[in-house]
């Protein structure tokens, strides 16, 4: 199975950017499922139902989110009737949504899903790791899922990894998101499993975090409040992770991609 995750989409720069090339993408890589976190789509924070409508239109087959998911408060009636956006997990019981669903491919095969929150220098939500745990065992890879991804939305990288070796050979990837910069670590590790710290951003790089760079540069240098933040509008760089999976649904595979924007270019080669 060819599966591409797609780091956080930041405005309208990076909704265009993945409009434009994901068609492109499916086709190239063959893809059997595209996930995408969407969580700072609509203006940076949050997601609007146009938006994912736009989204899925485009070849996206699910949008994970994280702690900027319920920023837009239409998303809480859309969440409960669509189950191809996700919010983590481990957020209380009553919350909205679901943070993890099984998916029935269009090609054939099955791939769950799993959104999780990390709580390091987040919101004290449930604990990842035990959320996590329960879905894994609830929907083995192999036995019941053909593919298991998971988007961990977390701010320390040490979270992340050690979510990631939690997973390994019960998953088929474990992706960060949230710090919005692509990580050089990409790799399988000895179980099976597929890891980047941080599949990076959708966004315009000439920014500080995808986020035009006046207001943060006034606050770090002032100390003072100020105004709201707002996406930079110059070309995005879609940042995404690529990952081929085996007959056991592990990764024989994970190679960064990057198109369009200032980032260097990058595509696997087959």
């Amino acid at each position: 199975m060819n599966l591409l995750f797609i780091g956080d989409i930041v405005g309208k720069p990076g909704r265009d950017v993945v409009v434009s090339e994901l068609p492109r993408l499916r086709e190239k890589l063959k893809l059997d499922c595209v996930i995408a976190n969407g969580e700072n789509a609509a203006g940076g924070f949050g997601l609007t139902r146009a938006i994912a409508e736009e989204f899925f239109a485009a070849g996206i087959d699910v949008i994970s989110t994280g702690n900027h998911w319920a920023d837009q408060k239409e998303i809480y009636g859309l969440i409960e009737q669509e189950d191809r956006i996700l919010r983590p997990v481990n957020y209380p019981k009553g919350t909205p949504g679901k943070g993890a669903n099984l998916y029935t491919l269009p090609g054939g095969g099955s791939i769950l899903v799993i959104n999780v929150m990390g709580r390091v220098f987040m919101d004290p939500l449930d604990d990842p790791f035990a959320a996590v745990g329960r879905e894994l065992e609830a929907c083995p890879l192999g036995e019941v899922a053909d593919a298991i991804v998971i988007d961990i939305h977390a701010e320390a990288t040490s979270e992340k990894m050690a979510m990631g070796h939690f997973c390994d050979g019960r998953a088929s990837l474990v992706v960060g998101t949230h710090t919005h910069a692509p990580t050089a670590d990409a790799q399988i590790f000895p179980g099976g499993t597929a890891f980047q710290s941080d599949a990076g951003a959708c966004a315009d790089y000439d920014s500080v975090i995808g986020m035009d760079k006046a207001e943060p540069l006034r606050r770090f240098t002032t100390k003072m409040p100020g105004s709201r933040y707002a996406p930079a509008t110059g070309p995005a760089t879609l940042c995404a992770v690529f990952v081929t999976t085996g007959a056991n649904g592990l990764a024989t595979r994970i190679a960064p991609v990057r198109v369009g924007g200032r980032l260097a270019p990058a595509m696997p080669s087959f």
